[in-house]
C-alpha cells in the first residue's frame, strides 16, 4: 500500500492558491470584528469550561469524601454515584450539542465574513 501522495500535475508550481501575507492576518487579529469574534467565543466558552470542570471535581470530591452519600440507592441497585457519573456523560454531550449550536449560529457566520473579506483582498 503506498502512502506517497500522487505527483502534481503538470505546470503545477505546488504553490497552491494564494495565501495572505503575515501583515493582512495581524492587521485582521487587530480588527474590531475579529475581537468581537473572539469575545463572542470566550464569553460562552470560559463559563462553560469553568462550570463543567467545578460539575466534574465535585463529583470526584464527593465519590472520594462522600462514600456514605454516594452508595445511597435510588432505586433497585443504581445508586447517587453511578447516576451522577451517568449524568457527567450526559452533560458531555449536551455541551457539546450546545456548543455546535452557538458556533454555528454565532461564530462560523463571523468567522466566514472575516474570511471571505481576507480572500477578497487578494
Amino acid at each position: 500500500m503506498a502512502t506517497d501522495a500522487p505527483p502534481p500535475p503538470p505546470g503545477d508550481t505546488g504553490t497552491g492558491p494564494a495565501q495572505p501575507t503575515t501583515e493582512q492576518f495581524i492587521a485582521v487579529q487587530r480588527s474590531a470584528e475579529f475581537g468581537e469574534l473572539r469575545r463572542t467565543y470566550r464569553s460562552f466558552a470560559f463559563p462553560l469550561t469553568v462550570a463543567f470542570i467545578a460539575w466534574y471535581l465535585l463529583y470526584v470530591l464527593l465519590s472520594s469524601y462522600a462514600g456514605g452519600f454516594m452508595g445511597t440507592k435510588v432505586f433497585g441497585n443504581i445508586n447517587v454515584a453511578l447516576v451522577l457519573g451517568l449524568a457527567q456523560f450526559a452533560t458531555t454531550f449536551l455541551i457539546a450539542w450546545f456548543y455546535s449550536r452557538h458556533a454555528a449560529a454565532e461564530l462560523d457566520p463571523r468567522a466566514d465574513a472575516i474570511k471571505n473579506r481576507m480572500e477578497a483582498d487578494l
